[in-house]
């Protein structure tokens, strides 16, 4: 069993704290393979809507330069980036990509909602009915399936990331049953696209995308799949990995995805 962490965050993301050779040095410890760094990147500075006019690539270089020299050796290491909320500025985000170091992986994810909601993120919406979440929902999608079409990336992030908050931190009983046609929408763009999916492990809560989701995106020829933690700590580095391995054997796939510059590399499961 080849085990790869394929969604991590080092202190390069607002939202984390730890080293890269730190996160490399947990990654080892828990049995991996290989781990990719996936730090946050937006069109806009983070926290809010204003458009962002630069990013600071030295640091996110000068973090995987040292961790690859002080580990290197041990483990395998990828540099990646998540590029989050895209289309609130695909002309902005094509712009500071550019400038943007070789890559060997790209996540597209969606975190806010649309300007209908004031690009609020949604870590920090407060709904008022399981109404309010569905309306929600739909509006996620739509961003979704724009990002989808778009296809500067290489897989989709967490796709069902609402039911996170929703279910999880704010105690709903949401699900996205109902949207199986703009679910559809979005594996077809990115199928077409070349574009895969990640199984988010979701540090061993509910994945996202599950079991559901999982076999429309085979059952619409999907192929492409990798498997992320999500970490921000030390401790949910590998987090739930091997069982997101069974759960894409039991949906029917016999492969999934590391990448290297861009391209993605196979492995059985």
């Amino acid at each position: 069993m080849y085990l790869a962490d394929y969604h991590t965050h080092s202190r390069v993301s607002p939202d984390a704290a730890f080293s890269m050779a730190d996160m490399a040095a947990a990654a080892v410890a828990a049995g991996l393979d290989e781990i990719c760094f996936t730090d946050h990147f937006e069109p806009v500075e983070w926290g809010t809507d204003r458009p962002r006019q630069t990013f600071d690539w030295a640091a996110l270089t000068a973090e995987y330069a040292d961790v690859t020299n002080r580990l290197g050796g041990s483990i395998g290491l990828k540099l990646g980036l998540e590029l989050g909320d895209a289309p609130m500025d695909f002309a902005n985000t094509e712009r500071l990509m550019a400038e943007a170091p070789e890559l060997d992986f790209v996540i597209g994810s969606e975190h806010m909602l649309s300007g209908r909601y004031h690009w609020q993120d949604l870590s920090i919406v407060q709904e008022d009915s399981e109404s309010d979440c569905r309306a929600e929902i739909a509006d996620y999608l739509e961003q979704v399936l724009r990002m989808a079409v778009w296809g500067k990336f290489n897989v989709l992030g967490h796709l069902t990331l609402p039911l996170r908050y929703m279910n999880e931190k704010r105690g709903f009983h949401a699900t996205f049953d109902g949207f199986e046609a703009e679910v559809s929408d979005i594996f077809r763009a990115l199928i077409q696209n070349g574009c895969g999916i990640e199984v988010n492990t979701n540090r061993g809560n509910t994945p996202l995308p599950d079991e559901k989701w999982l076999r429309l995106y085979r059952s619409l020829g999907g192929e492409i799949v990798t498997l992320g933690s999500d970490a921000h700590r030390l401790q949910h580095i590998g987090c739930a990995i091997r069982e997101g391995q069974a759960l894409l054997h039991e949906c029917g796939f016999e492969r999934f995805c590391t990448f290297e510059q861009r391209k993605p590399v196979w492995h059985a499961l």
